[in-house]
């Protein structure tokens, strides 16, 4: 007679599943199969929303993965007023992303509906969080 334990499994996946992505992220169903997971960091799994799905998806700064990889490593994204390189790093509700080569700032918020909103905002709003 031996007993069975189960442990509790870790995921470490960096991607999941398109269509099991969060629906406040708006993905659509048919530009890609797999979604990328956010890392660990100061805001919940399911309550934020990684770099570069705002990067790629929502501000249309680049077309594909490795656009994006250029972009971050160059060390021009902020977000909170520290400057980023992982590309999965968590951003969530009023987190300020600052783009110094172009002067632009955005504050993540959410519309009336639960999904998340990019709004452009102005320097001296992006100042405080």
């Amino acid at each position: 007679y031996q007993r069975r334990v189960r442990e509790a499994v870790v995921s470490t996946q960096s991607t999941g599943k398109r269509l099991n992505a969060p629906k406040k992220w708006m993905l659509d169903k048919l530009s890609g199969k797999f979604a990328p997971r956010p890392s660990a960091g100061p805001h919940k799994l399911r309550e934020s929303m990684p770099l570069i799905v705002v990067l790629r998806n929502k501000l249309k700064y680049s077309l594909t993965y490795n656009e994006t990889k250029k972009v971050t490593m160059s060390r021009a994204i902020k977000v909170d007023g520290k400057v980023r390189t992982d590309m999965c790093f968590p951003i969530g509700f009023q987190d300020v992303i600052t783009i110094d080569k172009t002067g632009e700032h955005f504050r993540m918020l959410f519309d009336v509906k639960g999904r998340f909103l990019i709004h452009r905002i102005k320097k001296d709003e992006a100042a405080y969080k």
